[in-house]
């Protein structure tokens, strides 16, 4: 399995490690691995069955049972689409929480890794280099300042019709981050050999190039 080539992008939330991950995958051919969906999902299910988010054993024994589908760009959870629905603002504060709780994070963790597979992964998150595959080829830490994911993220609202302001999404980013960088289990940080790409003033293009033209150098 070792031998399988993985590349890691992790980063805080709405820096696009999402988008370029996928792209990237596309471009080499490769498995594509959203961990940062997991945790939603298994927010989004705790939410619509009305869990306590501190009730840790309950939520992972939750995480441990889903059964999501992956396909053609879309996440079906129990038959539901819900590629939209895990991306609420809501269930994104409620998969920060529910990925600090140690049980949640041990009952995932074989899901993740079991994603490596022929001829490759392209897996983003925020430990996926530091924790889930540390023996990887390429390590990504993709970040953005919180202005510019706000930006993003509106953009990204805006087009599903959705009013928000983005005073108000950039300090939920900084609130987030703070909690995501502060948590005791696989705190958000860089994994000591990662690359840092700061895609601020980066097209997703841009970004994507950057990412194959590591790892052009290291497969060589």
């Amino acid at each position: 399995m070792n031998k399988i080539p993985v590349i890691t992008i992790d980063g805080p939330t709405a820096s696009g490690k999402g988008t370029v991950a996928s792209r990237v995958a596309q471009s080499l051919g490769f498995h594509y691995l959203d961990s940062g969906a997991l945790y939603r999902l298994t927010a989004y299910k705790a939410l619509k069955n009305h869990l306590d988010l501190a009730d840790e054993p309950s939520v992972a024994r939750l995480a441990a049972a889903l059964k999501p589908i992956f396909k053609e760009g879309k996440i079906i959870l129990d038959g539901e689409n819900v590629t939209d629905k895990i991306r609420a603002e809501a269930v994104g504060i409620a998969a920060s929480k529910v990925a600090a709780l140690g049980a949640v994070r041990e009952a995932l963790l074989e899901v993740q890794k079991g994603a490596r597979s022929e001829p490759g992964l392209v897996a983003d998150g925020r430990d996926m280099g530091s924790v889930i595959f540390p023996d990887a080829t390429l390590k990504v830490f993709l970040t953005a300042s919180a202005e510019a994911r706000a930006q993003r993220r509106f953009n990204q609202l805006k087009e599903k019709g959705i009013i928000a302001n983005i005073d108000t999404l950039a300090q939920d980013l900084r609130e987030r981050d703070r909690r995501d960088m502060q948590r005791a289990l696989s705190p958000l940080a860089p994994a000591p050999d990662a690359k840092i790409l700061d895609s601020s003033s980066l097209t997703i293009d841009q970004t994507v190039n950057q990412v194959l033209a590591w790892y052009k150098t290291v497969n060589r």
